[in-house]
């Protein structure tokens, strides 16, 4: 099976170290790396180019989250499977490639992602987020999955996700205009198309944000303007009030077991992510 792995970078220099190594150790091997990197000044392209990469520049005013990943996958003619990684991932075993790509062995499977373990050294409310979403048990997630997962079956992530190229193209790739929820777009197409969604239990790469009130407010934002935009993930796959209750009842009971001083600011970010994801359904124009 031919793999490439695809990666958006911008001002990446201060993240290639880890990324990189990570990559070169593992058993599994691409056929290329593709980095589509975004005009950065700090010499990204450069530290790419040096390891082997193909590396394509594109102003950063083009870039698109759907649409980057879309030209990157037109790009990645030669592969099978099409992997994407974010800059700032670091996987964290030299099988971890292996472990994903080893997925797509059931033929059913037309997208798969790895699980997100929290950055060494990540607080109380930053690894909650990676242990509530990314649990220990593998699992295999088709259409009939929404009766029990509801909006949860079309979860995915492309810090550390792969598409089969065929499931890929047949549902029309990424939507070019996206700037955020590409991933959850296709998965849910693929789902509908009859495909089914890989989520590889022991592919392991470290992945976790600590958000600011600012940036959290911006990215709930960002999805009520997914679910106003493309209502029809709600319409076909359920609502998300039940999943936002479960995650905010599940950091209380950790932190109050980790870290109970922080239980207070949970409870304003959870009022503070309501107020931003109303606003973005609202306000669905980018």
């Amino acid at each position: 099976m031919k793999v490439i792995v695809c990666i958006p970078t911008l001002q990446a220099a201060r993240f290639w170290s880890g990324l990189w190594s990570s990559l070169e150790i593992q058993t599994l091997q691409p056929l290329e790396v593709i980095v589509i990197d975004s005009a950065s000044t700090d010499g990204s392209a450069e530290l790419a180019r040096d390891h082997g990469c193909r590396v394509v520049t594109i102003e950063r005013s083009e870039f698109r989250h759907g649409g980057t990943r879309q030209y990157a996958a037109e790009l990645a003619l030669g592969a099978d499977v099409i992997v994407y990684l974010t800059q700032d991932l670091v996987l964290a075993d030299a099988n971890a490639l292996g472990r994903l790509i080893a997925a797509f062995d059931d033929a059913s499977v037309g997208a798969a992602y790895g699980r997100q373990l929290p950055r060494p050294g990540a607080r109380p409310i930053e690894a909650h987020a990676r242990i509530f979403n990314y649990p220990k048990i593998s699992a295999i997630r088709s259409l009939q999955s929404v009766g029990t997962l509801g909006f949860k079956s079309i979860f995915f992530s492309n810090s550390f996700g792969a598409y089969r190229r065929r499931a890929l193209e047949e549902v029309g790739g990424f939507p070019r205009s996206s700037d955020f929820g590409e991933d959850t777009v296709v998965a849910a197409r693929m789902l509908q198309r009859g495909w089914c969604l890989g989520y590889v239990a022991d592919a392991l790469a470290y992945h976790s944000h600590a958000y600011g009130y600012k940036e959290e407010f911006r990215r709930y934002f960002r999805i009520g303007q997914l679910h106003a935009r493309e209502a029809w993930l709600l319409r076909e796959f359920g609502q998300v009030a039940g999943e936002g209750r479960r995650f905010a009842m599940s950091e209380i009971r950790y932190l109050a077991k980790h870290a109970p001083w922080k239980i207070p600011d949970a409870i304003a970010r959870t009022g503070m992510k309501y107020v931003a994801y109303q606003r973005g359904r609202r306000n669905p124009r980018p």
